[in-house]
């Protein structure tokens, strides 16, 4: 079993509600639901805002880039 560590973050009151409801028709506590939602889509949220930043990063030439060319050579891919 996973241990359990407490997070706390605000969100819309209807969003609170809609936890609530639901929790309360399936007689599942309401961090149930949270877990639920960061399990099923905290890997999409991780690919598209840290692609974004990414993305970013290379238009703003933070990062260091190198070619196909560069690569194989360092990889010894012919």
């Amino acid at each position: 079993m996973e241990s359990t560590v407490t997070a706390s973050f605000k969100t819309t009151r209807e969003n609170k509600a809609r936890i609530s409801r639901l929790a309360k028709s399936t007689k599942r506590p309401a961090g149930f639901f949270y877990n639920y939602l960061l399990g099923e889509y905290l890997d999409d949220l991780e690919d598209i805002f840290l692609s974004e930043q990414r993305l970013a990063d290379l238009s703003s030439n933070l990062t260091e880039t190198v070619s196909d060319e560069e690569l194989y050579k360092k990889l010894g891919i012919q």
